[in-house]
């Protein structure tokens, strides 16, 4: 393929059909793969009584999909070349497939979870595959817009995962959550053998970087591990939390180290994307990634531990944020390609402070209303942030280096948005501590008390909570503010 091939589709006004039906490919088998990321979250009591374990043990069926998706994105880069895209979407998708119909039929606990790692897998190579293949058809002209429906599943999964679960939970068995997947991606499946075209950019001498493999994907299964532990309340001085994150980031620190030396020969190339604008454009969506899912986590445990609401109806407090960040979602995009992305980010990210701000004033009275008021202006400034982040990430960056940018802008937002869970939960539990006292930072025991004063003592542990994530996000406009104004040209290599 030629510069001159390559640079055309990028001058199109609007998105052609062709482009349209890969997103469209795209946006069916990925949405299914996030929402499992969050749908089983409001199952994990359910499944403990069903299976008679404890609530500790069954959290592996979390755990385990979690760690597989963490393992897999590493891959996706090098498969990607050898394979093709087209050949490894439809691949991750039948993996993806199997995993949740063996899933709905585990017959025990250990079958359960080691199926979910199989689904995990599939899932956590989907979103990158069908990033790249959207990327490159896209071209630089229209990589905000693209962006635009790359975030789409992202953005929904949180806010309709636990919905759908409580849904599915309290109508029909657990089972039902992975068998929902099924028809989705079969669909997928089968508009991906009409619409995606046959792979042409893919090498067979493209070889695996074993050692890179052996330190990146475990390095970062242990540290979103040991992250996952801290916020569902580990010691940090534990043996636990202490090897799993002092481990994980040796290992990672590791890989780092060998891919500098290695060159186009390691797992991710880091010199392909050592530019000031994937830099700036990753390190702001780590930071924001982790304050987003810190707001995500303390809505639904204000509303279940202070408010004593359902799951579902805490789940209901989280939706205005998918409806805010649909209606900028639709504009942003087209507003990136026309005039760059990097204030619209700044401008997205400002009223997400003002929306935490909002949070930050909470009290056990706090009406819905309100609540949902802050949420939804949140979701206006998600809308905006997402897409102009990921389309930043490409700015400046040759065809060639796409399987390399997205790989890595995958895991800096896998790892940022474990981190922000566990830090909005370790803050919370010292918060609690803080409040009342000799309690243990656990939130069950602390509203157990039942005192009249804990209401009120536990919403003032999460408003000081809120208060550290609207730090975080002011702490994300910085990397942000050095991505370059105006992205410079560079010619497109055949490839």
């Amino acid at each position: 393929m030629t510069a001159t091939e390559d640079k055309a589709p990028a001058t199109k006004e609007n998105i052609d059909p062709h482009l349209r039906n890969l997103a469209i490919v795209v946006l069916l088998g990925a949405i299914m793969t996030v929402l499992d990321s969050t749908i089983v979250n409001v199952a994990v009591t359910a499944l403990g009584k069903d299976f008679d374990t404890s609530l500790s043990t069954i959290q592996w069926v979390v755990t385990g999909y979690t760690l597989a998706l963490s393992m897999a994105i590493p891959m996706t880069g090098w498969s990607v070349q050898r394979f093709g895209t087209r050949t490894m979407w439809m691949f991750s998708l039948l993996l993806f497939i199997t995993g949740s119909l063996l899933c709905g039929l585990a017959w025990s606990l250990p079958s359960l979870v080691a199926f979910r790692v199989l689904q995990g897998l599939g899932g956590g190579m989907l979103m990158p595959v069908g990033q790249m293949m959207l990327v490159r058809e896209a071209g630089p002209g229209r990589m905000g817009r693209v962006m635009s429906i790359v975030s789409v599943p992202a953005m929904l999964g949180p806010v309709l995962g636990p919905l759908l679960g409580g849904v599915i939970v309290d109508n029909l068995s657990w089972r039902w959550m992975f068998f929902v997947n099924i028809p989705f991606c079969a669909v997928a499946l089968l508009a991906a053998l009409r619409m995606l075209p046959r792979d042409t950019e893919r090498s067979k001498d493209a070889r695996l970087d074993v050692l890179g493999m052996l330190l990146l994907s475990p390095g970062l299964a242990a540290l979103v591990y040991g992250l996952s532990e801290a916020g569902n309340g580990a010691s940090l001085s534990g043996a636990r939390f202490l090897c799993s994150v002092v481990g994980g980031g040796l290992l990672v620190v590791a890989f780092f180290v060998h891919a500098v030396r290695s060159g186009d020969r390691a797992l991710i190339d880091l010199r392909r994307v050592s530019t000031r604008a994937f830099a700036g454009a990753t390190g702001g969506f780590f930071l924001y990634s982790g304050a987003i899912f810190g707001v995500m986590i303390l809505i639904p445990l204000f509303a279940g531990i202070v408010r004593g609401e359902s799951a579902l109806d805490a789940g209901w407090l989280l939706a205005p944020l998918g409806l805010g960040a649909m209606i900028t979602m639709v504009v942003s995009g087209r507003l990136a390609d026309k005039f760059g992305g990097r204030w619209f980010a700044i401008g997205g990210v400002l009223l997400v402070l003002v929306g935490t701000m909002g949070l930050t004033t909470l009290d056990p009275d706090t009406g819905s209303k309100m609540i949902m008021a802050s949420v939804l202006l949140i979701g206006l400034g998600h809308g905006l942030i997402a897409p102009c982040l990921m389309a930043l990430c490409y700015q400046g960056l040759p065809r060639e280096a796409v399987p390399a940018a997205t790989t890595g802008a995958n895991i800096l937002v896998r790892v940022g948005s474990s981190l922000g869970t566990a830090v909005a939960a370790i803050i919370l539990q010292i918060a609690i501590r803080g409040e009342i006292p000799g309690a243990s930072g656990n939130l069950a025991e602390a509203a157990a008390q039942h005192t009249t004063e804990t209401p009120t003592l536990l919403t003032n542990a999460f408003t000081e909570t809120f208060w550290w994530v609207a730090g975080l996000i002011v702490l994300s406009l910085l990397p942000i503010f050095a991505i370059p104004r105006r992205p410079k040209e560079v010619p497109v290599t055949s490839s």
